[in-house]
């Protein structure tokens, strides 16, 4: 089918089923993107919006039809050469093909999910093109931090006044529906700052009138951390912090050691740490488990739970590992998908002293046997999901229309909650 370039753009032949930006850049993964309406056309095939983001030199200028992903990049420099255009161009395709995982063919794998998982398949529908992103694993974690019992627009919010609070502008531009040449409403960009320029002592009063509330304290902590132990020279790319540097090498550890990392920074809990896993380091295996993630295991897969499918559970350990286990995540081997879990077992194994190695063993076996019971008869309940528990979550967040409730951590770890907000203080009155 003919299509028309957008002037300055260039063209990357991919399905909307494959990506869609409308849904993908606004579920709850990512907060710095910046959407703007187009001028309306009579063909179904234009773009309607164009998304922008602030890189570390560059703004990347995106914009979909239905067959067609169209980039440019911004420079602050004021006139590049052809050559210099035609890298450039390249280290932004580059740049796109990584962070939206675009090696994934993503029809290929909602096809394999729903011929294991009948409730996935009658569901997909609803949210074609929802990808995991490969995000930056600093800019990650600070904005998973500021998620902690949150909301997607007030932590959209808060990243963005972090940005322009500590990070200098790289470029203004106006509207994509304004001439470029015109001086009135610009826009300024900045990039996501180092951790070095957070470290700093007095950003914990600044964040705070910025409205970070408990968060402020989190960040900067975790910033200092960060400097402290791995240092802030800069790498020799040139681009990033050597405290940088070394997060982005969490993606060489296994899944278990880079949580336990991340799990050392203040303001880190489980689900946190399973955030920046997934949408940064390369743990594709993992499922951050919110209420989102929990109602879908109850209303959809069977897991039982005290007070029904309405009831408010809190997010403990135990809770987190139930839902974990309604997805027999070692089914999805098969499709290359390396799962790791944290064991099940029920009963007390005797390992006192007096007890005698050949009863010991004897007991460690049946021990086996009765885990391997009680997983087969859940499971005779339970439908097959992993990764669909995560897509499906992030679709409920970009559904239209839906009401962006509170991204409760719900997680035990004091880390993660602010005891003392008057909005808790008002439910535990409530409650009593």
């Amino acid at each position: 089918m003919a299509f028309t370039t957008p002037v300055g753009f260039r063209a990357l032949p991919l399905s909307v089923i494959q990506l869609s930006l409308a849904a993908v850049l606004k579920c709850g993964q990512s907060f710095r993107w910046t959407s703007y309406p187009l001028p309306s056309s009579p063909s179904a095939e234009s773009p309607t919006h164009e998304y922008r983001l602030c890189l570390k030199d560059r703004i990347v200028c995106l914009r979909q039809s239905p067959d067609y992903l169209f980039y440019r990049s911004v420079f602050p420099e004021e006139q590049l050469s052809p050559a210099q255009e035609g890298v450039r161009d390249e280290e932004t395709l580059a740049w796109l093909k990584d962070y939206f995982q675009l090696d994934v063919d993503l029809v290929k794998l909602y096809d394999q999910w729903s011929e294991r998982d009948q409730v996935f398949d009658k569901l997909k529908s609803r949210f074609s093109g929802i990808r995991i992103l490969r995000q930056d694993p600093w800019e990650t974690l600070v904005s998973f931090i500021c998620s902690s019992n949150n909301n997607i627009p007030r932590i959209t919010k808060m990243v963005h006044a972090l940005c322009k609070q500590y990070s200098p502008s790289l470029i203004a531009l106006p509207p994509p529906s304004v001439n470029e040449n015109c001086s009135q409403d610009l826009a300024m960009y900045h990039p996501f700052p180092p951790p070095s320029i957070l470290a700093a002592p007095e950003v914990k009063s600044t964040l705070r009138t910025l409205g970070f509330g408990y968060r402020a304290d989190y960040i900067q902590r975790t910033a200092k951390m960060l400097v402290d132990t791995h240092g802030s020279s800069i790498s020799p790319s040139g681009t990033r912090e050597s405290c940088e540097e070394w997060l982005t090498e969490l993606r060489r550890m296994s899944t278990e050691d880079a949580r336990e990392e991340l799990l050392k920074f203040v303001g880190v809990g489980r689900k946190v740490a399973d955030c920046v896993l997934l949408m940064s380091l390369d743990k594709r295996e993992v499922i951050p488990v919110d209420t989102h993630v929990h109602q879908i295991a109850i209303k959809h897969y069977g897991l039982r739970t005290t007070g029904g499918s309405k009831a408010k559970s809190t997010m403990t350990p135990q809770v987190y590992q139930q839902v974990l286990f309604t997805a027999d995540l070692k089914a999805f081997s098969s499709f290359g998908i390396q799962i790791s879990t944290t064991a099940m077992t029920t009963g007390h194994v005797d390992a006192s002293p007096a007890s005698s190695p050949l009863k010991r063993k004897h007991t460690e076996t049946q021990e086996r046997v009765n885990v391997q019971k009680k997983k087969r008869a859940e499971m005779k309940q339970k439908v097959v999901v992993v990764a669909a528990a995560t897509v499906a979550a992030l679709a409920v967040l970009a559904a239209p229309g839906y009401d962006s409730s509170l991204l409760e951590d719900d997680n035990p770890d004091s880390a993660d909650h602010d005891t003392s907000s008057p909005r808790r203080k008002r439910r535990k009155r409530s409650s009593d």
